[in-house]
């Protein structure tokens, strides 16, 4: 199988709501092996809703045509990516210096020893290099990249 590209939350929501980083987004999921947990995918969801204003059907039905046409695959993290990626967050949280969420711990727990993470979050990009896990550092809504 070939290596994976998972999608934090935000390449999701950049791709939906038209942010810069959306456009290297579409260079990802178009390369056929963009992958994200279903996790990061209700995270996504969330915050285009709550916080872009997106409405729901529309969210679901832009998620949906990305599955469907086989540019986006969403995976259902099992009992031992739920074990690794409370280990993760025992082990790498920080509220203050490193607000590394549990949607951000299944995503690195899922990931492979070829795979990469996409992400605009200085947190997950951490942990990610410490764990020795590839990285595509997106530009967050500033422009900047982790």
């Amino acid at each position: 199988m070939a290596a994976l590209t998972l999608l934090d939350a935000y390449p999701i929501v950049a791709y939906l709501v038209a942010e810069p980083a959306g456009i290297e987004v579409r260079g990802l999921l178009a390369e056929g092996h963009a992958t994200a947990t279903s996790v990061n995918v209700a995270e996504a969801v969330d915050v285009a809703c709550r916080v872009y204003g997106a409405s729901e059907p529309t969210v679901r039905g832009a998620i949906e045509l990305l599955v469907a046409a086989g540019l986006l695959r969403v995976t259902a993290p099992g009992a031992a990516a739920a074990f690794r990626a409370a280990n993760l967050h025992s082990e790498y949280y920080r509220r203050r210096s490193r607000p590394l969420s549990l949607a951000d711990c299944f995503l690195l727990a899922t990931a492979g020893l070829d795979d990469r993470i996409a992400t605009a979050d200085a947190a997950v990009a951490e942990v990610a290099r410490a764990e020795g896990i590839g990285l595509v550092g997106l530009p967050d809504s500033s422009g900047r990249r982790p």
